[in-house]
């Protein structure tokens, strides 16, 4: 059976902003997951928490990352307990509050991310570091930027 080209249509030139923003996340981040879950066997949403906890220099609490990354709370809490469970990530008592833990990565975690993030870069060379030069990167940036002041949840 032939496939048949389907198309969106007459859209506005905003529309096709906006589906070709949705296109090249949907497509990066799969492309990053394969790549990472065949190296490493670390889905991207391990890669993403331990991402932002690679930045920080103390512990930090689950909701913490829960509010940066694009994961629910309960998702927030079962990568920590699969990286946990893989001596990535350890819990630790929160100094303010004896009823909460926070979170850090390891030693192990740190050398696992630099690993993983090798691999996302090499995984985004061919299909977006060859591709944009940097005025590319530069106007990404400016378009990243006026679209996060405008949301009302900050992510990144």
């Amino acid at each position: 059976m032939a496939r048949t080209d389907i198309s969106l249509g007459d859209l506005s030139a905003r529309d096709h902003a906006f589906y070709g923003l949705i296109w090249a996340g949907t497509t990066l981040s799969a492309r990053i997951d394969q790549a990472l879950t065949r190296a490493h066997g670390m889905p991207l949403s391990w890669f993403e928490v331990m991402l932002w906890l690679s930045g920080q220099n103390e512990p930090v609490a689950a909701s913490d990352l829960g509010a940066k990354t694009l994961l629910s709370r309960s998702q927030v809490s079962r990568v920590v307990d699969s990286l946990q469970a893989r001596g990535l990530v350890a819990r630790v008592p929160s100094p303010d509050d004896a009823r909460s833990v926070r979170v850090a990565l390891t030693a192990e975690g740190r050398r696992a991310f630099a690993e993983a993030d090798a691999t996302r870069r090499e995984a985004l060379r061919e299909i977006f570091d060859d591709l944009l030069d940097d005025a590319d990167i530069q106007a990404l940036g400016t378009v990243w930027a006026k679209l996060k002041g405008g949301s009302r949840t900050e992510s990144c």
